[in-house]
């Protein structure tokens, strides 16, 4: 099967949720509460002034946070749910002057499998609710995971 023809099938499956590509379930176990409510309010990068976030851990995933701390620092994995999945070039930034580059090589949250990773520290946790320092995703966004980082090589 060429490139193209590959390509077409994915869009294909995107489209119909029918061809040869697996179709995992995938949890979510929270979602963001954020200040940030349109894509245009939101920075690219954390280090660009984002604002701190609340990831609300749902009820049956509660008791999965009980071992993080205030101070950790941890890998929130976020489903980006607006990305267009069918994107395999962008444009770095927006950036209408730049040359197209591949997915792969961008943070860009338009790609087959919208996946955001998001290096946070954590501020409080109150029940199910994990303050976090400058997250830039939208309100709303999806969590599927969360990844503790360690300082130490494995």
């Amino acid at each position: 099967m060429t490139l193209l023809a590959s390509f077409g099938t994915l869009v294909n499956f995107l489209k119909n949720k029918s061809g040869p590509f697996m179709n995992p379930a995938l949890y979510y176990i929270g979602i963001i509460s954020s200040e940030l409510k349109n894509i245009a309010d939101c920075p690219r990068q954390a280090d660009e002034n984002a604002p701190g976030a609340s990831v609300i851990i749902y009820p049956e995933f509660v008791s999965g946070i009980k071992d993080i701390r205030p101070g950790d620092e941890i890998l929130l994995l976020t489903w980006l749910n607006l990305g267009d999945r069918t994107i395999l070039e962008t444009r770095p930034r927006n950036n209408p002057h730049a040359p197209l580059t591949g997915i792969f090589s961008t943070r860009s949250p338009d790609r087959p499998n919208p996946i955001g990773i998001h290096s946070v520290k954590i501020i409080s946790i109150t029940g199910g609710e994990i303050k976090v320092d400058g997250l830039e995703v939208l309100d709303q966004t999806p969590v599927i995971d969360i990844k503790p980082i360690w300082n130490t090589k494995i």
